[in-house]
C-alpha cells in the first residue's frame, strides 16, 4: 500500500486561516475529492490527514472526512497538550479508530524551548496512555529541544515533520546536519521526507538543491525510519503533487523494492497503525 504520509484538508476562512498568503494557490478550498483525483494516477492508496488549524473542532471535522473517505487512512489532530483537560479532549478523540496521533505547531512559538514545558510534557504523557503518536513540528533552531523530548519519552512514538525545516533556500547545512544525527540516534523517532521544496527557493528549486538534505536523512534514519509525505496542498506554492512525488521516487531509486516500498508506505502504516 502506498500511503501520503502528510497532507492537509481544509475549507477555506481568513479568520480561521490566518497563515494562509493571499493570492496563492492555498486560498481557496482543499478538500479529499481534490487530493484523490492526483493521487490515484500515481498509485497512492490514501494518505494521512493532518492538523492545520489548532482547535479541537478541526481534529472532528477531519475525523468526519474520514467516515466518508477510506482513502483518509489515519488522521493526526490537534489536542490542548497544555491542558488541565487534555485526558478528557484524548479519550473523546481516541475512540474513533482513525484518531491516530496529535501535533502542535511548535514551528510558531517563540521560545525555542516549549517543548520543555511542564504542562507540555504532561500532554506528552497523557498520549501515552491513549497509544497515540505525536508529530514535532518545528523550525531547525528548535532542535536541541526536540532532542531533549525525545529522550525525556523513549517510549512515546515521535516523528519529525519536514525535515525540521532547515534553511535549504540558503543552503546552510550546520548546525542542522549535526543535530539531525543526534537526533536519530533516539530509537523511538521516525522522520517524514516532506516539506522541502517549500523551504527551497519556491519558484526556481532544482531536484539538486534539495539532494544535500535527502543524504542527510537517509544515512541518519535509513529506509526503515523514513515515509515519505507530500505536504498537500502547501507544496503548491513550490511544486505540483507529482513533482514532490517523483522527486523523492528518483532519489530512492537506487533502493531495493522493499525499501522503497517502506518509505512510501509501510513505514507510515506501521507508526499509525494503519492496517
Amino acid at each position: 500500500m502506498t500511503i501520503d504520509s502528510h497532507q492537509h484538508f481544509w475549507s477555506y476562512d481568513k479568520a480561521e486561516y490566518p497563515w494562509i498568503p493571499e493570492g496563492t494557490p492555498l486560498h481557496r478550498d482543499w478538500l479529499p475529492e481534490d487530493l484523490s483525483a492526483l493521487q490515484k494516477p500515481l498509485g497512492v492508496d490514501g494518505s494521512v490527514a493532518v492538523q492545520a488549524r489548532q482547535t479541537v473542532e478541526e481534529s472532528r471535522w477531519l475525523l468526519t472526512l474520514a467516515d466518508h473517505d477510506p482513502r483518509i487512512k489515519a488522521v493526526v489532530g490537534w489536542a490542548d497538550l497544555r491542558s488541565e483537560a487534555i485526558e478528557e479532549q484524548l479519550a473523546e478523540l481516541a475512540k474513533h479508530p482513525r484518531f491516530r496521533g496529535v501535533r502542535h505547531v511548535v514551528q510558531d512559538e517563540t521560545d525555542d524551548r516549549f517543548m520543555q514545558g511542564a504542562g507540555f510534557r504532561r500532554g506528552i504523557r497523557a498520549l501515552q496512555t491513549h497509544g497515540l503518536t505525536y508529530d514535532i513540528l518545528i523550525q531547525a533552531k528548535q532542535l536541541p529541544s526536540a532532542i531533549e523530548l525525545v529522550r525525556e519519552f523513549p517510549e512515546q512514538p515521535f516523528v519529525l515533520d519536514h525535515i525540521a525545516k532547515p534553511e535549504i533556500k540558503a543552503a546552510v547545512i550546520e548546525p542542522w546536519k549535526s543535530q539531525i544525527r543526534e537526533l536519530a540516534k533516539s530509537p523511538n523517532l521516525m522522520c517524514k521526507v516532506s516539506g522541502l521544496v517549500t523551504e527551497a527557493d519556491q519558484k526556481n528549486w532544482k531536484a539538486a538543491d534539495l539532494q544535500p538534505y535527502l543524504d542527510v536523512v537517509f544515512e541518519c534514519f535509513g529506509p526503515e525510519r523514513l515515509m515519505w509525505g507530500s505536504d498537500w496542498p502547501v507544496c503548491l506554492l513550490a511544486a505540483s503533487y507529482e513533482r514532490v512525488y517523483q522527486v523523492v521516487a528518483d532519489y530512492s531509486g537506487q533502493l531495493s523494492a522493499t525499501e522503497r516500498a517502506a518509505i512510501f508506505g509501510g513505514n507510515c502504516a506501521r507508526f499509525y497503525g494503519i492496517e
